[in-house]
């Protein structure tokens, strides 16, 4: 699972470790839930027609939680795979190596986007963590 994980950009060996320790059996969630397990969806006050989402829940692991949000900074820069990427890409499976490429650029993409409607760093950095959350299952629970 660790070498999965580090076909993202930002999770390095210890950082997937940390992840996989901290969430476990990564079965047990889905890619919907899993951002929600960790605290990266929006709290909700809602009454009748009126839907109001708020600032973040922050409800679950805190560190796992932490690692993703850090980790999310390094889908602000351009998306150009080096070296230490390919190396990552070079230990794990082809279709590992492919999702996390596939991951990366969509990443990056979503920042760029997020930028362009003149999101706070902070607001898009979330939002990039929360999606970020949900390539990381998807590399955990491939074959």
């Amino acid at each position: 699972v660790t070498t999965r994980l580090g076909c993202l950009r930002g999770i390095s060996t210890l950082t997937g470790f940390a992840l996989a320790v901290e969430i476990g059996d990564w079965h047990r969630l889905t890619g919907a839930s899993i951002a929600a397990y960790l605290g990266l969806v929006p709290s909700e006050h809602s009454s009748g027609g009126t839907r109001s989402l708020g600032p973040i829940t922050k409800t679950g692991n805190t560190h796992a939680r932490r690692l993703l949000i850090e980790s999310a900074w390094y889908h602000k820069h351009d998306y150009r795979p080096g070296k230490i990427m390919r190396d990552r890409w070079a230990h794990a499976s082809a279709a590992a190596a492919a999702r996390g490429d596939a991951g990366n650029r969509r990443l990056h993409h979503r920042w760029m986007v997020l930028a362009a409607k003149h999101k706070k760093h902070t607001v898009a950095n979330t939002a990039i963590a929360r999606e970020l959350a949900g390539w990381c299952w998807s590399l955990a629970v491939m074959d």
